[in-house]
């Protein structure tokens, strides 16, 4: 594979409802989508950074800037036998995992485009369906929230996760089990607390929650493991987690016990891959995060999630709950039984509804 041609475009679109977490409140997602070409065919992907450094440092004028100094030419000026090998390639430059993943993942798409066949063949994965969860935000009161996870309950989807934050937190997940004792639960405080915040978590683990997701310091290891050892909830790590060895230290310190894989936080789907590979030998449960992508992340995502180690229901839900209109045709959709069918047509398998984009884009790019 030689990449001819490389193409970003910066792209600004609704989100039905606000999405709000312990470090903001969002109404648009705005990201950079990446679209490689080779022989006259194409494969896309979207890079999974913000307009802000408050999820980790890089944001899309930081990947826009690595993209077009330094990874464009990498790719550009040379031949790989396979996508994954843009891993090895990309390695001399340091961090920007977002960067490296929305390259590596769209050349994923191309080859998969060039042979015919459904993304997840490509990746070693299967067809049929996969198990969804959702993530909901942080809503007005615990009243609010509550008749949210009534509707997604009610939807089918087989996992529920609520954001959390110093103030909201025990409360929530109390009114939440007083209403839904029996349904699988999990919180996620995207960084939020400190090692002194202990006795709360101790206190949440008589609910009976599947995880608790980055409670600590989005760079953190050490108090993890610390904290991992005061509670019976499993920590997940999410921000902590930048690819196999972080996943390993991360398991040596028994800093975790459940880990989040985000292929586009990760740099690409071969990372993604070495990850579970590694967690899947270790014992460790897997499941896939999400980042409010838009249909093309989305349906990335499912396919990752054919991989055999991915044992819990991810962050992969419905298009409709977050855009009026997404950027494919048709638009991921959950089953009553709270699955997702896995496209079977080529690349990730849907269509790019190139008008949508077009309206929904902000500024464009392209190399050479």
């Amino acid at each position: 594979m030689k990449i001819e041609r490389i193409e970003a475009r910066l792209v600004r679109l609704p989100l039905r409802f606000p999405f709000e977490t312990s470090f903001g409140r969002s109404t648009h997602k705005e990201f950079v989508l990446v679209s490689v070409f080779e022989g006259g065919v194409a494969g896309h992907a979207e890079g999974v950074a913000d307009v802000d450094p408050y999820y980790l440092p890089e944001t899309n004028v930081t990947l826009l800037h690595v993209l077009s100094e330094f990874l464009a030419p990498l790719a550009l000026g040379n031949e790989v036998a396979h996508p994954r090998d843009y891993q090895a390639l990309f390695a001399r430059v340091r961090g920007h995992e977002m960067a490296k993943a929305a390259v590596e993942m769209a050349a994923h798409e191309l080859l998969a485009q060039q042979q015919g066949v459904p993304l997840y063949k490509v990746l070693g994965g299967r067809g049929g369906e996969i198990a969804s969860g959702v993530s909901v935000g942080l809503q007005k009161d615990a009243a609010a929230l509550v008749d949210k996870v009534a509707e997604e309950v009610a939807a089918g989807y087989r996992r529920i996760k609520i954001k959390i934050k110093p103030g909201k937190d025990k409360a929530l997940v109390e009114a939440i089990r007083k209403r839904f004792p029996d349904t699988p639960l999990m919180v996620d405080a995207n960084s939020a607390y400190t090692l002194a915040d202990a006795p709360l978590f101790r206190e949440m683990d008589h609910h009976h929650l599947m995880m608790v997701e980055q409670p600590l310091a989005w760079n953190d290891i050490i108090d993890h493991a610390a904290l991992q050892k005061q509670i019976g909830t499993p920590v997940c790590l999410d921000e902590s987690i930048h690819g196999l060895d972080d996943a390993r230290h991360a398991l040596d310190l028994q800093a975790c016990r459940i880990v989040n894989i985000k292929v586009g936080r990760v740099g690409g789907h071969a990372s993604a891959q070495a990850t579970l590979a590694h967690c899947r030998e270790r014992g460790a449960p897997v499941w896939c995060g999400g980042m409010l992508e838009s249909g093309i992340g989305r349906l990335h995502n499912v396919h990752l999630q054919t991989l055999p180690g991915f044992t819990l229901p991810g962050d992969t839900s419905a298009s409709a709950r977050y855009f009026e209109e997404d950027l494919i045709d048709p638009p991921v959709v959950v089953s009553p039984r709270g699955t997702i069918a896995v496209p079977e047509g080529p690349g990730i398998g849907h269509e790019i509804v190139w008008s949508r984009v077009d309206k929904a884009t902000l500024h464009r790019l392209a190399w050479p």
